[in-house]
């Protein structure tokens, strides 16, 4: 690690404000609901592990938080972070890169799929700025390409940008997602779908429409109107209030009081 931060504390070489964000993510996510979603993807453990799977999924979530550090270092911030609020009392190791890597293999994606249908949820209350039009819930939808890790299985399943004669370096998803607005400031990513780049943002929308329902108010721009998606989410008992591009033809069905 380079020099710390100007104003963060450090504790034995480690940001206060690093443990305190893993003391955030273990009581946001606690390890009753880990456990539930590993027994729920059958990867109940039957031995112990240096690296158990509830550790595992801890730790993939601290690759998030962690983004811009190592594997072995986003685990000594893990194992640091848990010491720090209580939880890892124990004399232990940081694992090699290649037993981490195969812990995650082990743990598989199931678990995580799982845990993120819990979490993923709309959380604004009835008092949150901005949340709310009236009775109902302002959401939005969007979307944007990541760039995934440069393998083999990525690039074959989700490929690259810019063509045969100049590649985009990594493979990249794209993802559309359905998000919370005025969630405390956040714009939390409440269900989201992703395929290759080269899928439409419009086709993983018409997958998302399932997610609407019901007291929300779903927001969208231009680019995502089309007949057979407003059909869909139209479908779903949302209120819709999308943007649409100039050209379709709209008759007036009925002039209101206000002058629209």
């Amino acid at each position: 690690m380079g020099e710390p931060e100007a104003g963060l504390a450090v504790v034995s070489g480690t940001r206060l404000t690093d443990r305190i964000g893993v003391g955030v993510l273990t009581r946001l996510i606690d390890r009753d609901l880990v456990d539930e979603v590993l027994a729920e993807a059958g990867r109940t453990e039957q031995r112990s592990r240096l690296l158990p799977a509830r550790v595992v999924v801890y730790y993939v979530l601290g690759l998030c938080l962690f983004f811009g550090d190592a594997y072995e270092e986003v685990m000594r911030l893990l194992v640091e972070g848990l010491r720090f609020t209580g939880s890892w009392r124990k004399d232990w190791q940081v694992p090699t890169t290649g037993a981490i890597a195969q812990a995650r293999q082990r743990l598989g994606a199931g678990p995580l799929r799982l845990l993120s249908g819990r979490v993923a949820v709309p959380y604004a209350q009835r008092g949150t700025r901005g949340a709310w039009l009236g009775s109902r819930r302002l959401m939005a939808i969007d979307g944007f390409v990541l760039d995934v890790p440069d393998t083999k299985e990525n690039a074959a399943a989700f490929g690259r940008s810019g063509g045969a004669r100049n590649p985009a370096p990594f493979p990249q998803v794209r993802l559309v997602g359905l998000v919370g607005l005025g969630e405390c400031g956040t714009h939390a990513i409440v269900a989201a779908r992703l395929d290759a780049w080269r899928v439409s943002e419009r086709a993983l929308a018409e997958q998302l429409a399932t997610d609407f329902g019901p007291g929300m108010l779903v927001i969208a721009d231009r680019g995502f109107y089309g007949y057979r998606l407003w059909q869909a989410a139209a479908g779903s008992g949302a209120d819709l209030l999308w943007r649409i591009q100039d050209g379709p033809s709209l008759p007036v069905v009925r002039a209101l009081a206000d002058g629209s």
